[in-house]
């Protein structure tokens, strides 16, 4: 979660200028093989909810009927945060509309919303820091904090005040704690925090990039991505990220802890960049995104074709979801297990924007 979570990663390597509207017919938006079959055969009326701007991070309130993501639409050179009901309708700015924003999720009451901004810093959006030489994609590091505000942008409270980056909130199911990344002590770890940003606890500590936590439906677990460097050149390239504020175009592991920080155990390892992991309300399965089956004959050339895929906790029966060239990220299930959010480039008629998509699940 970042300027679109690491991957923003992919999205970075899709997102362009917005073309032009849509001319006036239907559009397919599922994908089906050369004799018709319908391939994204989990999901059922796909239905697009954006259509202006760059859009990403939806996420589903805890009663299933609004959502709440990013997106530059109005003209911003950033992204802002808002809401709107699952068919689309109501859509409101909940943020400041100066800084950056990002990784936004409600509270289970529904009483407030958490995000990271860089609002308390001046100018429109930050400076964006140096990409090393021949890059393909930098993710930098705002120095965001994480807010707290009501659902209508009022009685907006900064919950840390690292100048480092802090975002990437996920509030769990009693509303009692907040995970999230950080850069705060020289690396990127996993945190908890109290609601309030009291008591703020450190989960993970090996060197390298640990991010996008989220917490089981039941809080007992955290799923999260993360990378180690293993040689002396990665070690390298890594402190030098660090120092200079982005990540670089990794490759991803899936891991799973308990709540407290114990219990880390792999749960996929493939050279690929695996992304976004989130759960379904089962609490048995990961839903995530992944480059793994866009191959470029090296365990770390894959492209930027991200598809969605489920697995089991336990690391076994890993399923492709989507089939497409293009861009799928940031899954996330309702909380009755019946629809599915997600962040997509497959509107034909506008390849080059990212917007959010809903679908019927099925089993």
């Amino acid at each position: 979660m970042i300027q679109r979570t690491i991957f923003w990663l992919v999205a970075g390597l899709l997102l362009g200028c917005c073309t032009g509207a849509a001319p006036a017919k239907k559009v397919e938006f599922q994908s089906r093989s050369r004799d018709g079959q319908l391939r994204d055969r989990h999901m059922n009326h796909v239905k697009q909810l954006t259509t202006e701007g760059d859009n990403g991070e939806a996420y589903f309130s805890a009663d299933g009927k609004k959502l709440i993501f990013q997106s530059n639409q109005g003209g911003y050179a950033c992204d802002k945060i808002w809401t709107m009901n699952i068919d689309g309708s109501d859509k409101r700015m909940v943020s400041p509309d100066r800084g950056a924003h990002t990784c936004s999720f409600f509270f289970p009451d529904g009483k407030r919303i958490v995000f990271a901004s860089t609002s308390h810093l001046p100018g429109d959006c930050p400076p964006r820091p140096q990409s090393p030489p021949g890059a393909r994609y930098v993710w930098p590091l705002y120095p965001y904090d994480i807010y707290s505000v009501n659902p209508d942008g009022t009685d907006l409270v900064r919950l840390t005040t690292n100048p480092a980056y802090d975002a990437e909130p996920v509030v769990s199911s009693d509303g009692k704690r907040i995970v999230f990344g950080s850069q705060r002590e020289g690396n990127f770890d996993v945190y908890v925090m109290n609601s309030d940003g009291s008591n703020v606890q450190r989960l993970t500590d090996r060197m390298g990039y640990n991010g996008g936590p989220w917490f089981s439906p039941d809080g007992t677990k955290i799923v999260w991505r993360a990378w180690y460097p293993e040689s002396p050149i990665e070690k390298a390239q890594w402190k030098d990220c660090m120092e200079k504020n982005y990540i670089l175009a990794f490759p991803l592991d899936l891991w799973v802890m308990d709540s407290d920080g114990s219990n880390k155990r792999l749960l996929l390892r493939n050279g690929a960049t695996n992304f976004a992991p989130s759960w379904h309300p089962d609490g048995k399965h990961i839903i995530f995104a992944s480059n793994k089956d866009d191959w470029r004959g090296d365990i770390r050339q894959y492209g930027h074709n991200f598809e969605l895929y489920l697995i089991n906790i336990d690391g076994t029966g890993l399923e492709r979801i989507t089939y497409n060239t293009v861009f799928d990220s940031f899954p996330m299930f309702s909380p009755d297990g019946k629809k599915l959010v997600w962040a997509s480039n497959r509107n034909p008629d506008k390849p080059r924007q990212t917007d959010i998509f809903i679908a019927d699940w099925v089993e």
